[in-house]
């Protein structure tokens, strides 16, 4: 809807379509000289996602844009709902500083398939992460937007379990749709939760971080 609004595309199919900047490695080759001393990080990406599902393209342009970036001293942090590719484990220059991050809000099929179309299995997207983990990356997960019972009823801990090898977690409230005002008791709702991944994640030692505004 924003990008209709903005007149840069007019139906849902041509949104759903991918367009890469062609000439993205030569903008960085301008960029990097100018801003390398002034910046802790390059993060990838909120307005799209660097290794989206099924996308080849992209996902290999993106490998170069963190292999150019890390080559000058900058790291990286990156997250997706696709399926991060096992070479980057293999990749020569690939900053161990870097923290690779999946969204993660369910476990169920159903909920990915009406929420999240075209992105990756949730299982799919854990194993990929915990690859990456287990050959010494910083890993995080982001459970934002996490869904009120009215959506989905689902176990937190089940989720949190499942990730629970994670260095990091973020957490925070649904605020994309109707749908949330018609849950009565979202302030209680989120209130526990955020306090229930506060406390997880003191037991397993992953730093939490609860988006603002989650807590009310």
């Amino acid at each position: 809807m924003m990008k209709k609004r903005c007149g840069l595309v007019k139906t849902y199919k041509e949104w759903c379509e991918p367009k890469i900047v062609s000439n993205a490695l030569e903008l960085l080759d301008k960029e990097i000289p100018k801003y390398k001393d002034k910046i802790k990080y390059v993060h990838l990406c909120f307005s799209t996602d660097p290794f989206m599902y099924n996308q080849e393209k992209i996902n290999d342009l993106s490998l170069k844009i963190i292999d150019k970036l890390n080559k000058n001293n900058i790291r990286c942090t990156v997250l997706t709902k696709g399926i991060f590719p096992s070479e980057i484990a293999s990749k020569n220059g690939v900053s161990k500083n870097n923290e690779y991050g999946i969204t993660l809000v369910s476990l169920s099929e159903k909920f990915r398939k009406e929420f999240e179309p075209n992105s990756a299995a949730f299982k799919d997207r854990i194993e990929s992460l915990k690859y990456l983990h287990k050959k010494g990356f910083k890993t995080r997960v982001s459970m934002e937007p996490y869904p009120t019972p009215n959506l989905i009823e689902q176990n937190l801990l089940e989720i949190l379990e499942s990730v629970s090898f994670v260095n990091k977690i973020f957490f925070g409230r649904w605020n994309y749709n109707l749908k949330i005002s018609e849950f009565k008791y979202n302030k209680e709702f989120y209130n526990s939760l955020a306090l229930f991944v506060i406390k997880f994640c003191k037991k397993h030692k992953i730093d939490c971080h609860i988006k603002h505004g989650t807590q009310i």
